[in-house]
């Protein structure tokens, strides 16, 4: 548990790198929204598009990678390593499935 009492997670330690992050892309996908209002070019508009899942990426690799060294690790522990594995790679399925 961390000290406010909530549960720690694997990206607990980063938390405020993690937010930073997630700010900085809520930025870019407003910056996306005003360049269609402006009617700008189309391959710009999706050359941010794509800079925004490259950053969600990176996102989600961080919290993954956090989650098997924490999480993972933890129920391996507790023996429940198989039911752990199987969450784990549902959401990496998740994460892989687009368009």
């Amino acid at each position: 548990m961390a000290a406010n009492g909530a549960p720690t997670r694997g990206y607990t330690a980063t938390k405020d790198q993690l937010q930073t992050r997630l700010r900085r892309i809520e930025g870019q996908v407003r910056g996306i929204e005003r360049m269609v209002q402006e009617d700008r070019y189309c391959i710009d508009v999706l050359t941010q598009i794509s800079a925004v899942q490259a950053a969600l990426d990176k996102v989600a690799l961080g919290l993954l990678d956090g989650h098997v060294r924490h999480c993972v690790a933890e129920g391996a522990q507790e023996g429940k390593a198989d039911e752990m594995s199987t969450e784990l790679m549902a959401a990496v399925g998740r994460l892989m499935r687009r368009g």
